[in-house]
């Protein structure tokens, strides 16, 4: 089917601009969710095998998820289950509905497998999201896999008042998802990636663990405060890294998304590629793996392995997701292969995974974090 995908499929959606073809896609997707036989159709065709793991609390059929931005008003939240995916992360969410930078701002390096986008936190508003993830609820639709929403912060909230911001849209979406993951990265909302500053982090960690408390306290059941995660850049220096590191005990941090997307570029001799490089945004893909997986590498041998870490950037293979877990990486995520590698990928890369388990005469996913640098 990947192959079918990536000759037949693939060219012809590529001859379309990449944003109208993702908001096509997601319609469909989206009119396909509401229709129980025709997720267990798509379930048949492309539903992974049991791979099951536990992590923060939470129990995953498999450790491959889908990233955040594919769909970022939840409206397909179904359909990610029925393409294999072991979870899935909803957003980037603001507390106030905003329209994004402007198109164009999503492009294809086809010859690198790659793309680069400055979407800018395009997204619905954290109200009209949670009521939306409340109707899949009502009727019947949602996942059995985790689901979790990547909080940003909104444009016209100035960043003295970031704290305020996150914290207005955890307290909506709190009933409504499995965990949260705060998004200071992006590199597409002007003084975002200032966030990342530990004093800055510290304040808007104190602000959605108060939420937190107060809403597991005041849940209609009894419930455990929700696993807060952090998004960090790949540009982060290991001692930027490190200072973060420090704020996981006091701030109660569940674990690390590792990367966002990068603002660096590499060297490309195809002048298609060459050109393409020149736009400003977040670069995803092929060329992230390498320094996502260093990253990860580093914040395992920093926590010894104590801290969950979900493995972003590069991972079109088995053998890519396996590199990152082999470094120390929790779960992974996909998004850039998705697009490159169609519908099948997850249910590949789940399959192999199993495969390079027997291999290596592991049982379970957990035996594998961290297993080159053991």
């Amino acid at each position: 089917m990947n192959w079918f995908y990536r000759q037949l499929i693939r060219p012809a959606l590529f001859t379309q601009d990449s944003e109208t073809i993702h908001d096509r896609t997601l319609r469909a997707l989206a009119w396909a969710s509401r229709r129980e036989l025709l997720c267990d159709a798509v379930a048949s065709f492309f539903g992974a095998p049991d791979l099951p793991t536990e992590v923060f609390g939470l129990k995953f059929p498999n450790p491959v998820g889908l990233a955040a931005g594919m769909d970022k008003n939840a409206v397909a939240v179904p359909m990610w289950a029925s393409l294999g995916f072991g979870f899935s992360e909803l957003g980037g969410v603001t507390w106030h509905s905003q329209p994004g930078n402007p198109q164009p701002r999503l492009f294809r390096i086809v010859a690198e497998e790659a793309l680069i986008n400055r979407m800018g936190f395009n997204n619905a508003g954290a109200q009209a999201i949670a009521q939306r993830l409340a109707e899949w609820q009502t009727i019947k639709r949602r996942p059995r896999h985790p689901v979790g929403i990547n909080l940003g912060k909104s444009k016209s909230a100035p960043i003295a008042r970031a704290a305020e911001d996150y914290a207005n849209s955890f307290r909506i979406l709190w009933p409504r998802a499995d965990f949260f993951v705060v998004n200071v990265s992006s590199p597409n909302t002007l003084n975002l990636r200032q966030l990342q500053d530990k004093a800055a982090l510290n304040e808007i960690l104190v602000a959605l663990q108060e939420v937190n408390v107060t809403q597991s306290q005041t849940a209609a059941a009894a419930r455990v405060p929700k696993p807060i995660l952090i998004k960090i850049a790949p540009e982060l220096s290991f001692e930027a890294m490190d200072e973060i590191l420090a704020l996981v005990g006091p701030c109660q941090i569940a674990g690390i998304v590792a990367t966002n997307t990068t603002i660096t570029r590499p060297e490309a001799n195809d002048p298609g590629s060459q050109r393409i490089y020149t736009e400003t945004g977040g670069l995803s893909g092929r060329p992230l793996r390498a320094r996502s997986t260093e990253v990860i590498r580093h914040l395992h041998r920093q926590t010894r392995g104590r801290l969950p870490i979900i493995g972003v950037g590069g991972i079109f293979t088995a053998a890519d997701a396996w590199e990152k877990i082999a470094a120390g990486a929790s779960l992974v995520q996909l998004y850039t292969s998705l697009v490159y590698r169609g519908p099948g990928i997850a249910r590949a890369i789940v399959t192999g995974l199993r495969e390079r388990l027997a291999a290596e005469g592991m049982k379970e996913i957990r035996q594998a974090v961290g297993c080159e640098i053991k």
